[in-house]
């Protein structure tokens, strides 16, 4: 892993426990950097993981939910 993936890395494992402690959580993409505190890069980059593995999915009013 390069240096610079790491905050991505990071990233992904805890909004993956938050989703996994927190059923029904709908976040929208601004409210996930606030949360979290992540800088556009790093979101954008976490939830092109998310979504390609499956883990989350985008619904229609543009919020990220879990894939059930």
């Amino acid at each position: 892993m390069v240096a610079s993936d790491r905050p991505a890395e990071e990233s992904i494992e805890r909004i993956r426990a938050e989703y996994l402690e927190m059923p029904g959580l709908c976040l929208t993409r601004h409210q996930m950097r606030r949360m979290w505190r992540l800088d556009r890069g790093v979101c954008d980059a976490v939830l092109r993981e998310l979504l390609a593995s499956g883990f989350l999915r985008r619904r229609g009013d543009n919020t990220f939910v879990r894939a059930e």
